[in-house]
């Protein structure tokens, strides 16, 4: 059993790495066909609320969140990789220090993704209270790209990718409670053979 349980801490490691390494590249993305289709309809550098697009301003305002989660994805890729500094995906036995970077890992993620799912979805509504006649009206104009009102694609995939981080989070943390298991049933083994040995 144990060797079953210590093939799947190594996936389940990796699988941490790679749902945090999936936020940042969401982070980095979740802003660029904003940028492309809003940045120009700001037509006064001193007064960005100055917009030929009634509501396209919400891109200025997303940034404050979009810094903030870039942040905190960098932060999750950290903590990912603390699992590994405290040999949480090879050791037969765990001690302090992996049961801290487990705790830290599925506490970040957790907070993570609640807090960024709920900006997401309020910057979604901004968006598609975006006049999008006048989008349209100026993107034929300065060749700008033209959005859909109904085209949430970079809103909507944050669905999956923080269901994959709670996915990798929660399976740290199963994982720390199977290891538990086996940890006091091999103790308590080793309690019996010794009391025969006696």
């Amino acid at each position: 059993m144990y060797k079953k349980q210590m093939k799947l801490q190594k996936v389940f490691c990796l699988v941490s790495v790679i749902s945090s390494a999936l936020l940042f590249l969401y982070s980095l993305g979740i802003m660029t066909d904003l940028y492309d289709a809003l940045y120009l309809t700001m037509r006064n550098n001193y007064d960005l609320t100055q917009t030929t697009v009634p509501g396209s301003y919400m891109y200025y305002e997303m940034q404050g969140f979009n810094r903030s989660f870039l942040y905190a994805s960098i932060g999750l890729i950290l903590l990912s990789c603390l699992l590994y500094v405290t040999n949480t995906h090879v050791r037969r036995r765990y001690y302090s220090g992996n049961y801290v970077s487990v705790c830290l890992y599925a506490a970040a993620v957790l907070g993570v993704t609640g807090w960024a799912h709920l900006q997401i979805e309020f910057f979604k509504t901004k968006f598609q209270a975006i006049d999008f006649d006048a989008l349209k009206e100026h993107a034929e104009l300065f060749n700008t790209l033209l959005l859909d009102r109904n085209s949430t694609f970079w809103f909507d995939i944050h669905y999956l990718l923080f269901a994959v981080a709670l996915l990798a989070a929660a399976l740290q943390v199963y994982n720390l409670v199977w290891k538990t298991k086996l940890m006091k049933e091999e103790a308590r083994l080793l309690g019996g053979a010794g009391k025969e040995t006696a």
